[in-house]
C-alpha cells in the first residue's frame, strides 16, 4: 500500500500553477473564488494573514469578515424595524376606516353622517378636516365650478390625491388646512358631490396612494347618502 501521507494539503494553492508561472494576485483571488472552504481547511494561515485597516490598524480575515456579517445583520434588522412599523401603521388605518364605516351605516342625515367622518379621521388619524360638497341643495358647489372642477381633477377617474390651486382649497374646504388632499367624487353617476379630506402634512396624500379603503368608504356613502339628500 502506498503511502497517502504526502506533502502538506496547504500547498494544494499552489498546484493549479508550475513552478514556471508567475503567480499573480488575480491567480490566487479566482483560486480562493472557486476554493471558498481553503481557509476553513486551513485555519492556522488566517492567524497569519493581516490586511491594514484605516480605523484599526491590522486586522485578520476573521475580523473583518465578521464585522461585514454584524453590518449586514444591523441593514436586516432595521428593514425588519421599517417593515413592522408600516405594517402597525396599516392595521391602524384599516380598524379606523373599519369601524368608520360601521358608524357610517347607522347615521340617519347627511349632518350625522359629517360628524362621524370629522370624529373619526381627525380624531383617531389625526387629518385636518373631512368634508361632504354637495352637488345640490342649498349650500352646493355651483354649477359652473362643479363641471370645471370635476373636469379638471375626475377627468377619468372617481378620486383624486395631492395638492390643490389656493381657489380649490378654498371652495372646498375653507379655512381648514389642506397641503394634501384625498378626494372622492359621491354617487354611483357621480352626481351626489364630493368627499373631501385635508392633512396639514402636504406629503402625506400623494398620486401614487391606494385607493382601496376609500373604495370601500365610497360604497358606504353611496349607500347611505341618495336617500338623506333627496334622490
Amino acid at each position: 500500500m502506498s503511502d497517502v501521507s504526502g506533502p502538506s494539503s496547504a500547498t494544494q494553492l499552489a498546484e493549479p500553477f508550475s513552478s514556471e508561472q508567475k503567480l499573480a494576485a488575480q491567480d490566487v483571488y479566482e483560486y480562493l473564488i472557486q476554493h471558498p472552504e481553503f481557509f476553513e481547511q486551513h485555519a492556522d494561515i488566517l492567524e497569519k494573514v493581516k490586511l491594514p485597516h484605516e480605523q484599526k490598524g491590522s486586522v485578520s480575515l476573521v475580523e473583518i469578515q465578521g464585522e461585514q456579517l454584524r453590518k449586514k445583520v444591523r441593514q436586516l434588522n432595521l428593514k425588519l424595524s421599517q417593515l413592522v412599523s408600516v405594517a402597525k401603521q396599516n392595521e391602524k388605518i384599516y380598524r379606523v376606516y373599519t369601524d368608520l364605516n360601521v358608524q357610517l351605516l347607522r347615521c340617519e342625515s347627511v349632518a350625522e353622517v359629517q360628524f362621524t367622518l370629522e370624529d373619526v379621521l381627525q380624531e383617531r388619524l389625526a387629518l385636518s378636516s373631512a368634508v361632504i360638497k354637495s352637488f345640490k341643495g342649498p349650500h352646493a358647489i355651483p354649477e359652473l365650478q362643479q363641471r370645471l372642477f370635476t373636469e379638471k381633477r375626475f377627468k377619468n377617474t372617481h378620486f383624486f390625491f395631492g395638492r390643490l390651486s389656493q381657489h380649490e382649497r378654498q371652495l372646498l374646504f375653507g379655512e381648514n388646512s389642506a397641503e394634501s388632499v384625498a378626494l372622492m367624487l359621491l354617487g354611483d353617476k357621480r352626481e351626489l358631490g364630493i368627499l373631501g379630506i385635508s392633512s396639514s402634512d402636504a406629503s402625506h396624500f400623494t398620486p401614487d396612494m391606494d385607493t382601496l379603503l376609500l373604495q370601500q368608504l365610497q360604497q358606504v356613502l353611496n349607500i347611505i347618502l341618495p336617500d338623506m339628500m333627496g334622490y
